[in-house]
C-alpha cells in the first residue's frame, strides 16, 4: 500500500489559496458572531438576548438551505462566492457603522439592538448560499484521489478559524474595543475578495442544467435519506452542537460565573482553539478514515464530557483545560463527517447535499445558541450546560446502539479507491 502523504492537497495552488479564503471568511463570520453576543448582552444583561442572535441567524439560513443547494448546483460555483462575500462584507460594514459612536450618538438601546437583529437576519441569508457554495467548489479544485487528505486540511482550518476566530474577539474587544473590532472584520472578508479572484472560474458538473426547483430538492432529500452513513454523521453532530452549544453563554462565564472580564473571555476562547490546533496537524499525519464511526462516536461522546465538566467548574483553568479538549474532540468530529461527505457524494448534487448538512449542522450552532440562551433562562446558566452535555453523551449512546452498521463505518477502502485512481 502506498505511503500516506500528508501533504498531498497542499501540493495544488489553488487549494492553498482556498484554504487562505475559507480561512478569512470562517475567522470573520465567527469573530463578528463574538463581537456581536458581547455588545449585545452589554446592551441587555439578558442571557435570552443571546438566543435571539442566533435565532436571527437560523431562520433564513435554514428557509433558504434548500434552495440555496438547488441554485448551487445550477450556477459557476466562484461566481456565486464571489456574491456572497460581497454580500458579507456590506453587513460587517453595516454592523462596523451600528457600533460607531459617531453614527449612532442618539439612538436609543433598542435602535441599535434591532438594527443589530436586523443585519444578522440578513447574515443568515447569505450564509444559505455561503456553505453549499465552499463545499461544492472544494470538489472542483482537487483530484478525487486525494479528497480525504484535502477533507482533512480543509476541516481542520474551518476548526480553526472557528474557534481563533472567537478567541480574537475576545482580546480584540480587550485592546481596541468593539467598534474597531468590526473593522477588523470587516478587513478580513475584503481580503477573501481579493484572494479569491486566484482561482480560475470552474465547469458547471451537473448534467441536469434547468431542471424544475422543486424535482431538485426532492432528488436531494431523497439521496440523502436514503444514504444512512451520511444521515447518521448529520444526524449525531447534529444533537451534539445543539445541545453542546455552551460557548454562547461563555460571555456570562466570563462576566458573572468566573468573573475573568474581556480578557479572561479571550483565553476561554482561544482554548478550544488550541485543541483544533493540535488535531488538524495530528490528522493529517494519522488519519481518521480506519474505524471511523466508532472514531466518530466517541470523540462526540468526549466532547459532551467536556462541556458537562466546563458547565459545572468554577475553576478558571479547569474550565479553559475542559474547552481546549472540546476543540480536539470537535475537530475530529468535523474532519471524519466532511470526510463521509466528500467521499460519498456525487458531483452533480453537492450543493444540495451540502445544502442540508447546513440545514443539520451549520444552523445547529446558531439553534443550539438559542437553546443554550433559553435554557438558560429558565434553568440557570450552569444547569443548561450540563443539561446540553448530558443530552449529548445519551445522543452518542442511542446511536451506537441502534446503528450497528453507523458503529462498523470504516473509509479505509474509499480512500484506496480514490488514491488508485488513474
Amino acid at each position: 500500500m502506498r505511503k500516506t502523504d500528508p501533504y498531498a492537497a497542499l501540493r495544488y495552488r489553488e487549494f492553498n489559496i482556498f484554504l487562505l479564503v475559507r480561512f478569512a471568511l470562517v475567522f470573520a463570520w465567527t469573530m463578528q458572531f463574538v463581537v456581536i453576543e458581547w455588545e449585545v448582552y452589554s446592551l441587555t444583561k439578558d442571557p435570552l438576548s443571546l438566543g435571539i442572535i442566533g435565532l436571527m441567524e437560523v431562520i433564513p439560513a435554514v428557509s433558504l438551505a434548500l434552495f440555496a443547494g438547488h441554485v448551487v448546483d445550477q450556477k459557476e460555483k466562484k461566481g456565486l462566492l464571489v456574491k456572497c462575500i460581497v454580500g458579507f462584507s456590506i453587513i460587517s460594514l453595516g454592523l462596523f457603522l451600528l457600533t460607531w459612536p459617531m453614527v449612532v450618538s442618539g439612538w436609543s438601546s433598542n435602535i441599535i439592538l434591532y438594527s443589530v437583529y436586523f443585519l444578522v437576519f440578513l447574515g443568515g441569508i447569505v450564509r444559505a448560499f455561503l456553505g453549499p457554495t465552499i463545499f461544492s467548489l472544494f470538489a472542483l479544485i482537487v483530484p478525487k484521489k486525494v479528497y480525504p487528505n484535502a477533507a482533512t486540511w480543509s476541516t481542520s482550518i474551518w476548526q480553526m478559524a472557528a474557534v481563533v476566530g472567537p478567541a480574537v474577539a475576545g482580546f480584540s474587544i480587550h485592546w481596541i474595543g468593539v467598534h474597531w473590532s468590526m473593522c477588523l472584520i470587516f478587513g478580513f472578508t475584503i481580503f477573501a475578495l481579493i484572494t479569491l479572484t486566484k482561482i480560475s472560474t470552474k465547469p458547471i458538473m451537473n448534467p441536469k442544467i434547468g431542471e424544475p426547483v422543486m424535482q431538485s430538492l426532492k432528488e436531494g432529500l431523497k439521496f440523502v435519506f436514503g444514504t444512512k452513513i451520511i444521515l447518521g454523521a448529520l444526524t449525531l453532530d447534529m444533537i451534539a452542537v445543539l445541545f453542546g452549544g455552551a460557548v454562547a453563554l461563555l460571555p456570562i462565564y466570563a462576566q458573572d460565573i468566573l468573573k475573568v472580564g474581556p480578557e479572561g473571555f479571550g483565553i476561554l476562547r482561544a482554548a478550544p482553539a488550541v485543541g483544533a490546533l493540535l488535531m488538524m496537524f495530528t490528522s493529517a499525519y494519522f488519519p481518521l478514515n480506519k474505524n471511523a464511526g466508532m472514531k466518530l462516536l466517541a470523540a462526540v461522546f468526549g466532547f459532551g464530557l467536556c462541556i458537562i465538566v466546563f458547565g459545572l467548574s468554577t475553576w478558571f483553568w479547569l474550565s479553559v483545560i475542559a474547552l481546549f479538549f472540546s476543540g480536539l474532540t470537535d475537530g475530529i468530529s468535523m474532519i471524519i463527517r466532511q470526510t463521509i461527505l466528500q467521499l460519498r457524494t456525487p458531483d452533480h448534487m453537492r450543493g444540495r447535499v451540502a445544502s442540508v448538512n447546513s440545514m443539520f449542522v451549520g444552523s445547529s450552532n446558531e439553534l443550539g445558541a438559542f437553546e443554550s440562551g433559553l435554557t438558560a433562562k429558565l434553568m440557570g446558566t450552569v444547569t443548561a450546560v450540563v443539561f446540553g452535555g448530558a443530552m449529548t453523551l445519551f445522543t452518542v449512546v442511542l446511536t451506537g446502539v441502534i446503528s450497528p452498521k453507523f458503529r462498523k463505518l470504516d473509509l479505509q477502502k474509499d480512500l484506496e479507491t480514490y488514491e488508485n485512481e488513474n
